[in-house]
């Protein structure tokens, strides 16, 4: 099948050094791609000259005629828009459907008359999604879709990806995001591209076997430059004349050793463990809290272990970091109480990194300024091999933090707050802005971490591997626990996050009564099928009928001697086969979810 966009031999140099060499991506209609690899790798940068809106050096780039293409951009621009609704609506097409504009915004909890001046990230986000999804183009290039956004829109846009025709091509660090849309894996690396037609969830054992592969090669070439220089060593003395081109490919064995890209190093993450704490860490008594007539905590009780790792969840604005503050101390409480154990050393990772002054040169940064060396768990530690450790180059040392990107800045905070001692880590959304290998190292590092660790997150595999028990709100200050992580907290749940209610599109008038508003607003928050969901549940059945007769027949004609008569007809029909099986797997969960949703609803 004719791709409907090819580039290939891209190349790309910043300030001498290259970005991109040689690299590729092809996307056929309907595929879904994702594009992996480190922070700083050009991921972005690729996808950007995809969408034509960077220039690279040099590249052949192709696209079907006629076919449409919408980028999601990680910094969207507003400028020139009144409104969300109308920065939605400048993306439609001549051909495509206004009133999906507006579906898309009222589902993705915006009411179109925000003002792109003012909005959070998350809005601004949601906003930019809308205006991508809206022409339901050919093809769609995601760069980060899910930064920003609170669990139940990330798991209605995989819903929304899903139920799409595009091909896409997305960048996002979470791996179950990944996992579940894409069919196809790009890997960006030391400038190169290689492609495994499977999805996310092979990646990672694939990526370790190719790096194993580089391994033995690099391996074998050093064991080749010995010989020849054992060789050179006692053998050109007497035959200089005629072996000078011996001589000559040694000297090109140790160039192409020199000039091998090897992968770039590992993040080492270490944390400094204070003392030990007493048992009991944190104990909260009935605690209440609430902001005018919002009630954000109510009637909580909890009990908090040494070693405990709490996994915190819940949509935007049902207040995940006012919970965090009050198990901490850091917020009193309005009723209740809350008891802190003995010896406590706390470290908080922030949400938003607004303890890095933009001026501030990265290296003072990590040393308090003044110094070469950090205190890490109390012991000192050059400040260029500790930035080595998070993958920083000692170049970037007097590098403003402003100007870092927005990985950078996150293994920046990571880098700080894991060199002070602690026996109580207070993560609030850690995994913002890393890379996969940075995740797997703060995932191994907790793990190993004697300590306690309250964590906030979006991130549903990140809480699966990490945490014991999780802590998600129910609505109305309500929290309850459930043991386990994201997974298992669903199995015995039975569901999600759920959205919280949307605000009324305006405010009430100062002479209303807080109930009467409340009373206006509760119908239109209350959860229906959309129409894209009652289409699936209406059409699933058929589409499942077919595909249990395509593969009927395909088994029917791989059961003779196919393989004898024609191999490659053979090897077809088994693709085929696959590709069927996966569609069916897909459409039975997808029909699954909808029919449980559906009958949740009515009850």
């Amino acid at each position: 099948m004719a791709p409907l966009l090819h580039l290939r031999d891209v190349a790309l140099t910043f300030g001498g050094q290259p970005l991109l060499e040689a690299a590729e991506i092809a996307v056929s209609p309907g595929e879904r791609v994702c594009l992996v690899g480190r922070n700083g790798s050009g991921k972005s940068t690729l996808l950007k000259i995809a969408a034509g809106l960077v220039e690279p050096d040099s590249a052949e780039r192709f696209v079907q005629p006629g076919a449409t293409i919408r980028y999601l951009p990680q910094e969207p621009d507003f400028t020139g828009y009144k409104s969300s609704l109308a920065y939605v609506e400048a993306g439609l097409g001549p051909g495509d459907d206004a009133y999906r504009a507006q579906y898309l915004i009222s589902e993705l909890g915006l009411t179109g008359e925000e003002d792109p001046a003012t909005m959070s990230g998350g809005e601004s986000r949601r906003a930019a999604l809308a205006r991508v999804l809206a022409p339901e183009p050919d093809i769609l290039l995601l760069d980060e879709p899910t930064n920003h956004l609170d669990l139940p829109v990330i798991e209605w846009l995989e819903q929304e990806l899903k139920s799409l025709r595009s091909a896409m091509v997305l960048i996002s660090h979470d791996r179950r995001f990944l996992t579940s849309l894409s069919r196809a894996t790009i890997w960006l690396d030391r400038g190169l591209t290689r492609r495994m037609d499977r999805g996310f969830g092979e990646f990672e054992a694939w990526r370790d076997e190719v790096l194993a592969q580089e391994e033995l090669d690099r391996h074998k070439l050093d064991r080749k430059i010995a010989r020849e220089e054992d060789w050179l060593r006692y053998g050109v003395s007497a035959r200089r004349t005629r072996n000078q081109r011996r001589l000559g490919e040694l000297h090109a064995l140790r160039d192409q050793r020199r000039t091998a890209r090897s992968a770039q190093g590992n993040v080492r993450l270490e944390a400094s463990e204070a003392q030990t704490s007493g048992k009991l860490v944190i104990e909260a008594i009935d605690v209440a809290k609430s902001f005018g007539d919002t009630v954000v905590v109510k009637d909580l009780s909890l009990r908090v272990g040494r070693g405990d790792r709490i996994g915190i969840v819940g949509p935007n604005g049902a207040g995940k970091t006012t919970l965090i503050n009050l198990l901490t101390g850091a917020l009193k409480p309005d009723s209740g109480k809350v008891k802190l154990g003995v010896s406590l050393e706390m470290v908080t990772l922030d949400q938003r990194r607004e303890s890095l002054d933009p001026a501030t040169p990265l290296g003072d940064a990590l040393t308090g300024g003044g110094s070469d060396h950090v205190s890490v768990g109390g012991q000192p530690r050059h400040v260029i091999a500790y930035m080595k450790d998070f993958l920083f180059q000692p170049i970037q040392r007097g590098t403003p933090v402003g100007a870092l990107s927005g990985g950078e800045r996150g293994r920046l905070m990571l880098a700080r707050a894991l060199a002070k001692p602690s026996n109580l880590l207070v993560l609030d959304e850690p995994t913002n802005d890393l890379d996969l290998e940075t995740l797997d190292l703060l995932q191994e590092l907790l793990a190993d971490y004697q300590g306690t660790v309250l964590l906030v997150s979006h991130d549903r595999d990140f809480i699966d591997r990490v945490v014991s028990a999780t802590l998600i709100s129910d609505g109305d200050g309500v929290w309850t626990e459930f043991a386990g992580g994201y997974t298992d907290m669903l199995a015995q749940r039975g569901r999600g996050v759920g959205a919280r209610q949307r605000a009324p599109a305006t405010k009430p008038a100062a002479t209303e009564k807080p109930v009467a508003a409340a009373a206006t607003v509760a119908p239109s928050a209350k959860r229906r099928l959309s129409f894209n969901e009652k289409h699936a549940l209406e059409t699933l059945p058929k589409r499942l009928e077919v595909l249990q007769a395509e593969a009927a027949k395909l088994n029917a004609a791989l059961a003779g001697d196919l393989y004898t008569r024609d191999p490659k007809l053979f090897a077809k029909v088994t693709a085929r086969l696959e590709e069927v099986a996966r569609e069916i797997a897909d459409a039975e969960s997808r029909w699954l979810e909808l029919e449980m949703l559906r009958e949740e609803l009515g009850a």
